[in-house]
């Protein structure tokens, strides 16, 4: 596992990662392009919904805040692996490839670059 310390509030302030190299990027151009790839059939272009439910809501829905840790592991599947019921494929099924480590109340969080991405881009896109 490669491990980059970064703090959550740089990684949701959309830090600018053009340093890092694509297996480490987790910039929000990043997310945009990986929630095209894989989220668009259920989500729409513009994550408000189609046959899934509108994602630019969600910070609306909690209060105000955006619900970092509840998406992180909805994308993952974390809390539903092997649930027959569940429409969502689990995006950590995949493989973790690389991984960052994200402080979070004071711990080392590894989460791997492409959830990390995907998920700074979800925040981002938050109306």
């Amino acid at each position: 596992m490669k491990r980059i310390a970064l703090s959550a509030a740089m990684v949701l302030a959309g830090c600018q990662q053009a340093a890092l190299p694509e297996e480490r990027d987790v910039s929000a151009a990043r997310g945009a392009a990986l929630f095209a790839q894989n989220c668009t059939g259920c989500h729409a272009d513009d994550a408000r919904g189609g046959v899934g439910p509108d994602l630019t809501t969600l910070s609306a829905r909690n209060g105000g805040v955006f619900p970092w840790d509840r998406v992180l592991g909805q994308i993952d599947g974390l809390g539903r692996h092997g649930d027959p019921d569940a429409v969502m494929p689990e995006f950590g099924a995949r493989g973790s490839g690389d991984t960052v480590v994200v402080e979070r109340d004071g711990l080392g969080v590894p989460v791997p670059v492409d959830l990390l991405a995907l998920v700074t881009w979800l925040e981002g896109v938050q109306g």
